[in-house]
């Protein structure tokens, strides 16, 4: 898939997260790259190679203060060719594109990944 698709798919994933979560992103921004790098893998003790479909890079909302906003934005990225490796369609791309930004908003929201996989499991 192209790039533009993809970050196209990233869009429709954010448009469609509900209101009552939406209006409460602030100072967070999503990028699409096409591998973690080495250094996200080291800095989540991953060996090279690892599947990593997005990571969010930030201070978690409830733990931002007053003064936060005057700090470069959080940064959610999406990975794109690990995504398109495990999916089959392109509509499998797009309903893991959403899981993949629902999860890490999540963790904007201060959820760390147990407590998202009981939430996205139920």
């Amino acid at each position: 898939m192209n790039r533009e698709k993809f970050e196209s798919l990233v869009e429709e994933a954010l448009a469609d997260i509900p209101e009552q979560f939406k209006h409460l992103l602030d100072n967070i921004t999503i990028q699409v790259e096409d591998y973690p790098s080495a250094e996200v893998l080291r800095s989540l003790g991953k060996p090279p190679g690892s599947v990593i479909l997005g990571i969010y890079h930030g201070v978690p909302f409830p733990h931002g203060g007053p003064y936060y906003g005057n700090l470069p934005p959080d940064i959610i990225v999406i990975y794109q060719k690990p995504i398109e490796r495990i999916c089959h369609s392109d509509e499998d791309i797009k309903e893991t594109i959403r899981k993949v930004v629902r999860h890490e908003i999540g963790h904007y929201f201060g959820f760390d990944d147990k407590q998202l996989r009981e939430l996205e499991d139920p």
